[in-house]
């Protein structure tokens, strides 16, 4: 996976979580593989829905705030768009969800297509 320019970040470190937060977020055959099928591709892995989602609002602020984020993790408006686009259909899913389901119920909700589209748009630009 290749990531993008992070020396334009002060705390690198979390844009590359976010990226591969984003990047989970966007790709639906993952999700199923590795979410509902516990399929890892190594030992010692994990990952899951609610692990993204606190990355993202929790440790990172990017879905929280983004726009106290640029320059920190964000490097651009244009991130920072991408990053408000992807909240609000988090949010919306977690409206109508709930947050206490499991990662194939979020995935089976008529609203999980939004946030993989905001996902893959904020992971696109996020690699330009």
């Amino acid at each position: 996976m290749e990531f993008s320019d992070l020396s334009q970040v002060s705390f690198p470190e979390m844009r590359r979580s976010v990226l591969s937060a984003v990047r989970a977020l966007s790709d639906e055959s993952y999700q199923r593989r590795v979410w509902i099928d516990r399929c890892y591709p190594q030992e010692g892995y994990y990952d899951d829905f609610s692990m993204n989602i606190h990355i993202l609002f929790d440790d990172t602020l990017v879905l929280e705030d983004p726009a106290s984020t640029l320059g920190t993790v964000l490097k651009c408006e244009e991130e920072v768009a991408a990053m408000v686009a992807l909240a609000s259909s988090v949010n919306d899913l977690l409206e109508r969800e709930g947050g206490e389901r499991a990662d194939a119920e979020y995935i089976a909700s008529p609203l999980w297509g939004a946030v993989v589209r905001s996902a893959s748009k904020a992971y696109d630009v996020m690699n330009r």
